[in-house]
């Protein structure tokens, strides 16, 4: 029996495992389009992150904020 692919708009739906296994869908070139795309995304906003030495890691908690409507 053949599983129906269907398309969820749940962020619940979004674990690290179901994007690792999109990601292993993509061919070898789609890949690597999205390195030079998030590669150009990265570069634009901070241009100078090239030059960033001696990165150190955050301690704690990181807080993502999003902006909700209401």
């Amino acid at each position: 029996m053949r599983k129906i692919l269907t398309i969820s708009h749940n962020r619940q739906d979004e674990t690290p495992e179901s994007k690792a296994r999109w990601f292993q869908s993509l061919s070898l070139s789609e890949r690597m389009d999205l390195l030079c795309f998030f590669t150009d995304l990265v570069l634009t906003n901070n241009p100078r992150i090239g030059e960033q030495k001696h990165a150190q890691s955050v301690t704690g908690r990181v807080r993502v904020l999003s902006k909700t409507s209401g």
